[in-house]
């Protein structure tokens, strides 16, 4: 179970990996296309290791993959800007993972959309036997 204090800073770390991704990364590399979110952070209770997690939209599946690569490659440069944000003694070594939700809550919702689409034909259907 995590402390209140890892939560807090778990959200802390989203929230300024997220800032440094949108402002100063951006200005560093053109590499990075489509929409990044970072949708959630666990950092370790000794503070060494963070797990910074990350969806992002781009127009196809190329483009997606070349900037999660992107932001791996400039990890080092996050953790030197976090350095910067945070006020904490040791800054963590961080990792980027993909987080699929919103392509699986897409996919959800197709299906979902599919079947009442398949029972509004079957009610039409129906009501004209």
């Amino acid at each position: 179970m995590k402390s209140l204090r890892g939560e807090r800073l778990s959200s802390e770390y989203q929230k300024a990996v997220y800032e440094i991704i949108s402002t100063s990364l951006k200005n560093r590399t053109d590499r990075i296309r489509g929409l990044v979110s970072v949708t959630g952070a666990d950092v370790s209770p000794d503070l060494k290791n963070a797990k910074i997690y990350v969806s992002i939209l781009a127009k196809n599946k190329e483009e997606e993959q070349a900037s999660f690569e992107e932001l791996c490659a400039h990890a080092g440069f996050i953790r030197h800007e976090l350095a910067h944000m945070m006020r904490t003694r040791t800054v963590p070594e961080i990792r980027f993972y993909r987080d699929g939700s919103f392509e699986y809550g897409e996919k959800i919702d197709r299906i979902i959309k599919q079947l009442e689409e398949e029972e509004n034909r079957q009610n039409d259907e129906g009501d004209q036997k």
